[in-house]
Parts: structure tokens; sequence; C-alpha cells
């Protein structure tokens, strides 16, 4: 049977990727290039903070970028160098040297794929949504605490320039959207302080932009056992922090754009990424939470084009245009920031109506996030902190629906004890006391129908009943084990008493 040709070019046409339709193809690109202008500054802040110069950080942008739109799990994510991977490795900087440096980039991206090969990102099912939202709500305080600086001792012009921005921003996209919101701020904001000659800090007083492309080699350092010991500590912290940071912040344009990514695909794509980064001589880098949130919520880019341009406009930006680049007021860009910062911040989370309803654990763990999160200035500190006691929180209300109930035969001879609930290390370490060794008949029976037994603590707990029994000469039968109850006490009963 034979196909028409329009038949096939209607096939051919619905088979196109997305990105190939004009509209999105626009979208994706300016997204991409708002990006890049405001990753400069980031990428040279970010340098400082780490101790090199700033070519390395925009290097390490560059790299990041472009790799990872190619090998990473999530569409429209943008991977550049963090500020949180500069925390890390700073130190390794200043008392080693660039090589080194260099050197801990490529062994943590290394760290990266063997962790994503054994499954790490399987342990994002064991974030909490609290945890989640208080993540959320302190990258915001974070974003906007980092533009602070910028707006302190300042000329005043600074300050109608930010709110100048804020407003463009605000009101442009109700005449259209074609063209993104801060792309236009950024443009009408630089034209006007450099047609009106206003002074006022600029991308180039942060440093000087690169005026080449990086070139591939091997890290400065000497191929020895002790260089693998002195980096390994400071790579193994970096793959850590930035694939929490990555992951994290996947997970979070999963939600917003109601899709689906790969967070296996994603941690070993960081790996890929950190390592050409290190190839190329960069600081490496990860997940960059408020440039992700500017190219997916304010920009509305949903593939891997954007990435990819951001990473790519990013060099042409700083040596095409670098000196028209450098004259973008800092102003512009801050006001971009805080308006990401008040678009990621969940409000609803904190809305009066919200909290009445909200569980008091709930609120305390966000809360705990939260506050950790701004303490350390470390999203992963966090998340984990926030983790932990969100399981602290759970372990205790589920502790207390382990209950026991007592029935005696009428004829006095034997009694049966229903155990209901979850048995595990916090419900089952006071099981021992409710049952009545002394006064009971000879003959106990333990009902675990409604119950389901799942660790050793709980094995260990109905054997120290039986030997309280023994001692008393009662016989005690356990009855009513489903089958992976049956099993785990099958296998660790009698074993687990101390000698």
């Amino acid at each position: 049977m034979q196909t028409s040709p329009l038949a096939a070019a209607s096939r051919l046409r619905g088979s196109r990727p997305s990105w190939l339709s004009p509209k999105v193809f626009r979208t994706e690109v300016l997204a991409g290039l708002v990006v890049a202008l405001a990753l400069i500054p980031e990428a040279i802040s970010f340098s400082i903070i780490a101790g090199v110069d700033p070519k390395i950080g925009l290097f390490a942008s560059f790299t990041m970028a472009v790799v990872i739109s190619v090998v990473g799990g999530r569409a429209a994510m943008i991977s550049a160098a963090t500020g949180a991977v500069a925390l890390v490795i700073g130190p390794l900087n200043r008392e080693h040297g660039l090589g080194y440096l260099v050197a801990a980039v490529i062994l943590g991206g290394a760290i990266q794929i063997v962790l994503g090969v054994l499954g790490v990102a399987k342990l994002m099912r064991f974030v909490p949504r609290s945890v989640m939202v208080g993540f959320v709500n302190a990258l915001a305080i974070l974003i906007f605490m980092a533009q602070v600086p910028e707006m302190h001792d300042v000329p005043w012009a600074v300050y109608p320039l930010i709110i100048g921005g804020l407003a463009l921003m605000v009101f442009f996209p109700k005449i259209t959207k074609v063209v993104p919101a801060p792309l236009v701020s950024i443009v009408i904001l630089t034209v006007i302080t450099v047609a009106a000659g206003i002074a006022v800090p600029t991308v180039g007083d942060k440093g000087d932009l690169p005026s080449s492309l990086p070139v591939p080699g091997l890290p400065d350092v000497p191929f020895t056992l002790h260089t693998l010991t002195v980096i390994a500590p400071y790579a193994l912290a970096m793959a850590l922090v930035g694939l929490m940071e990555s992951l994290m912040t996947a997970k979070l344009v999963d939600d917003i754009t109601d899709t689906h990514s790969s967070k296996t695909r994603e941690s070993i794509g960081q790996g890929v990424a950190n390592i050409v980064t290190g190839f190329f001589g960069g600081m490496g880098g990860c997940a960059m939470i408020g440039q992700t949130m500017i190219n997916v919520k304010v920009s509305g880019a949903r593939t891997r084009l954007s990435t990819f341009f951001a990473g790519a406009f990013l060099m042409v930006l700083c040596i095409v245009f670098g000196p028209v680049v450098s004259d973008i007021p800092m102003a512009a860009l801050v006001a971009v920031m805080v308006m990401v910062s008040f678009a990621t911040f969940d409000w609803h989370s904190i809305a009066p109506k919200t909290l009445k309803r909200m569980p008091a654990g709930e609120i305390a763990v966000m809360v705990i996030t939260v506050a950790v999160v701004v303490a350390t200035s470390n999203l992963a500190i966090g998340v984990v902190v926030g983790s932990i006691t969100a399981m602290v929180i759970f372990a205790k209300r589920v502790a207390h629906l382990a209950n026991v109930t007592a029935v005696t035969d009428p004829d006095g001879t034997s009694v049966v004890y229903s155990v209901t609930g979850e048995l595990f290390f916090a419900s089952s370490n006071d099981l021992v006391g409710r049952f009545d060794y002394a006064t009971d008949p000879d003959k106990v029976v333990i009902d675990l129908t409604a119950a389901h037994i799942w660790d050793a603590s709980s094995v260990a707990a109905l054997d120290a009943i039986e030997t309280k029994y023994a001692q008393r000469g009662k016989t005690v039968e356990i009855i009513g084990l489903n089958q992976p109850s049956a099993e785990i006490h099958q296998t660790l009963s009698g074993e687990l008493a101390s000698h």
C-alpha cells in the first residue's frame, strides 16, 4: 500500500523536533541570550570566590553549558560555574595552585559518573515535599541576598535603574511576549546609561572578558599518589555538592514544566561536563538554579537548544562583543535576578490559609531547611539536614501507631496479644514493656496479623519478649506474620542476642 506524499509530509512534520518550530526556536534562542548576559557577571563573581582569573569561570560556564546541553538528562536546565563548587574547591586553589584545582575538577567529574552509574539519583525519592519547598524558598532568598552587595554603597542612579528594570519586566509582557522581558530590560537600561553618560557599576568593572576560546590540555600537576591524596577530598566534596544541586534543580524544573527527566543521565552528564571543563582549564560547576529559573520560568524555554545557546552566546558576547557587554549596567542584571527571586519563591507555602492546614512537622521541616541553607549558603547541606529532620519527625509519628491489646481466654489458660502497626526501631523499643510477664497465663499468643516487621530491632524485641516469658516457664507462639515479616523474623530470630 502506497502512502500519499501529503500524508508522508504530514508525518514528517509531526516527527520533527519541537525546536524546529519557528516560534519555539525564537524562544529558545532569545532565552539563551538572556541567560548568557546574566551568566557573565555571575561567572566572574564565582571566579573571584574560587581565587582564579575571571576567564577561568567564563570558560567553565561555556563548556559546562554546551556539553550538558547534549549529555544532560534535563532539557532547558542551565549548568555553569557555580558559587557552591567555587566554595568547595577555592581552598585547594589557594593552597596548591590552579593545576591542582583543574585536576580536582576532572576527578570530581569521574566520581559523578561513578555515582550516576551506581544509581545515586534514586536517592531523590527520599527528599520530602516540605524539604523541596524549603529548598525553593531558600534558593529565592539566596538569589535576592546575592544582589544586596550590588545595591550597597553605589551611585544613587542605580536605584531608579533597578526599579525601572523591574517595571519593564512586569509590564512589557502585557504588550508582547515575543521578546523576553529581561532582554528588553537589559537593552533599554544599557542604552539609557550609555547615551546619558550615567556613571554606574558595569559588567566590565567585574573583570576582563576573554578574547579567545579556551584550549584543551592536561592539568599542570605531577601525576603521583601524593597529588591524588591532595585532590581527592576536594573532588569528592565537589562531586556530591554538584550532584545534589543539579538533581534538586532538575526535580524543580520537572515540577515547573510538568515533564519527566532522567536523573541518572543528568548525574552522568554532570560528570562528563566537568571532565571536559577540566581538560579546558575550567573551574567546574553544576546546575545553576537562578539561571535555570531565568531560562525556564521567566523566558519560557523548554528544550536543550536554550542551554546550548546560553553557552555559545556567552563566548560570542565575550570575544566578539566584549566592549558592548562591558557597558551593561549591573543594575540591569540585578533587576533580572530580583525578579527571578520573587518568581522562584513559593508564596503559597507561607499563606496563612496554607499554614493553618499544614501539619506542624511539615512546617518545621520547611523552616529548618530554609534556615540551614540561608545560614550556610549551601543548598546541599540544607537539603540533607531537612531530609534527616523529616525522617526523624516521620519516625516519631509512626512510632505511636504500634498498639498492643490483650484478650485473656475465659478459662484463664492463655492470653492473646494483638499487635497492630509498623514495627521498626522507633516503635519496637517500648514493645517489650507492653506485656504482663508476671501475671499472664502459661500460654501466650502474639498475633501480628495487623502488624509488619521492618528491621532487626523489631525481631530483637520479639526475642526479648519470648526470653522474659521463658524465664518464668511460659511459652510464646507468634502467629499472623505476613511473608516479608516471616522471612526477616526467621532469618534473624535467635541471632541478635549479645554475647
